[in-house]
C-alpha cells in the first residue's frame, strides 16, 4: 500500500517542505546558487514540483519558485520516482546514489550538480517529520 492516499495528501506534506525549503534561510540560497530548473515527477499517486533556481523568484521572501503541477518551464533535471521513495528519501532514509543505481529514482541532467545540492538540502531531513507531526499525519513519520 503507497504512503500517500492521493496527490492532495502528498503535496500537503512533501509540497509543503518544498514551499517552506524556498524560504528557509539555510536551503533556499544555496539551492538558488545552482541556477539549475529541477523537475521532481513522482508516481503512485502522480505529482509533479518544479523547481524554479534560475528565474528571479516572484515571491519577495523566496529564493526560487516552487510550482506544483504541471508547467511550461524546461527542466535541467528532472527526477522521477515513486511518491513513496520521495517519503522515505526526506526522512533520510534514501541514498541517493544507491537509488540512482538501483533506478529507484530515475534521473536525466546533470548528476553531478544534483549531487552538488544534497548538503544544502540536509536540514530538511529534520524538518519534515516536524511537518508531518504539526500537520496530524504522525502516522507517516518513519522511527
Amino acid at each position: 500500500m503507497a504512503v500517500f492516499e492521493n496527490a492532495a495528501q502528498f503535496y500537503d506534506t512533501v509540497g509543503e517542505l518544498m514551499e517552506r525549503a524556498k524560504k528557509d534561510p539555510n536551503v533556499g540560497p544555496k539551492i538558488a546558487k545552482s541556477k539549475l530548473i529541477l523537475q521532481f515527477r513522482y508516481t503512485d499517486p502522480t505529482a509533479c514540483t518544479t523547481i524554479n533556481a534560475k528565474g528571479k523568484p516572484t515571491q519577495p521572501d523566496a529564493f526560487v519558485d516552487v510550482i506544483h503541477g504541471d508547467c511550461d518551464l524546461k527542466p535541467d533535471v528532472v527526477m522521477s520516482m515513486k511518491a513513496d521513495v520521495a517519503h522515505a528519501f526526506w526522512h533520510g532514509k534514501v541514498n541517493l546514489m544507491a537509488a540512482l543505481s538501483k533506478k529507484e529514482i530515475v534521473a536525466k541532467g546533470p548528476i553531478p550538480k544534483i549531487l552538488k545540492l544534497l548538503p544544502a538540502i540536509k536540514p530538511l531531513y529534520s524538518e519534515y517529520p516536524k511537518l508531518l507531526a504539526e500537520k496530524g499525519y504522525e502516522n507517516l513519520i518513519e522511527k
